[in-house]
């Protein structure tokens, strides 16, 4: 690998490498939010209590059933056999001809909603369970509960899970060459065989890489710290201490009572 070509490609070809780039983040930002909002409604499902019997249990175990199936069959093949079949399966099969960019999306969204609904189900579940009791008590159903007492405290607790399955699509989308979407490793491929310098195009590609998982890491940790606030409480000991307001302290530093 020589320094000047690593110059050279750069200077030549970086708005490929930028155009690449664009096109990995915008399949990244997007599908992690719906695959993000899939998974929160599997898991709100996946919790709804199953009544003792009725057509609504049964319903219920039907639908249980179907998303239990796509969780396993999404997280158990591989994301390059899925863009295989959806995108050239949908084409020999039905004669549907679905744009690159669409199934590039739907492919990663799916995916993405698969392993979040797993991360979903888990945080739902460690909540405690005195909080679902107590919302019920006060005559809320199941949504309602989910909506106002639940969803607000997992969607913290699985922000770092959430985080962490932005960083892998945007290191996955490599596979979404495979259907000829020309995102960052589409690029770097048609640049390094215009020069056979593969080395030093995969380098810089890498880089890029690496700058994209790096910022996305840190933004994500700078709104983790924003939604845990302030720290309100000093510590002294095992014991904690709320400051007190100075307007409630006299001269010689004691609380001031009332008149």
């Amino acid at each position: 690998m020589e320094i000047k070509w690593l110059v050279r490609i750069w200077t030549r070809y970086w708005p490929m490498f930028i155009r690449g780039a664009g096109v990995t983040l915008y399949i990244s930002i997007i599908s992690t939010i719906i695959g993000a909002a899939i998974g929160l409604a599997i898991g709100v499902i996946h919790t709804i209590p199953l009544p003792e019997k009725g057509a609504r249990r049964v319903f219920l175990k039907v639908v249980n059933g179907v998303l239990s199936a796509y969780i396993e069959f999404f997280r158990g093949t591989p994301m390059i056999v899925q863009a295989m079949v959806i995108y050239f399966g949908s084409a020999v099969s039905f004669g549907i001809h679905i744009d690159r960019m669409f199934a590039a999306l739907l492919i990663v969204s799916i995916n993405t909603g698969a392993y979040m609904s797993e991360v979903v189900r888990g945080g739902i579940i460690s909540i405690d369970r005195g909080q679902f009791e107590a919302a019920h008590a006060i005559g809320m159903n199941h949504v309602q509960t989910m909506i106002n007492v639940v969803l607000p405290q997992v969607i913290r607790n699985i922000l770092p899970a959430t985080g962490n399955e932005f960083v892998i699509n945007i290191k996955d989308t490599y596979v979404l060459n495979i259907i000829s979407v020309t995102e960052l490793f589409f690029q770097t491929k048609s640049i390094a065989g215009n020069n056979f310098r593969y080395a030093e195009a995969f380098f810089i590609t890498s880089i890029i890489y690496f700058i994209m998982t790096f910022t996305v890491t840190r933004i994500l940790r700078i709104f983790e710290r924003k939604l845990d606030g302030p720290a309100n409480y000093d510590m002294l000991g095992n014991q904690m201490q709320v400051q007190k307001p100075e307007s409630m302290l006299g001269k010689d530093g004691g609380l001031v009572g009332r008149a």
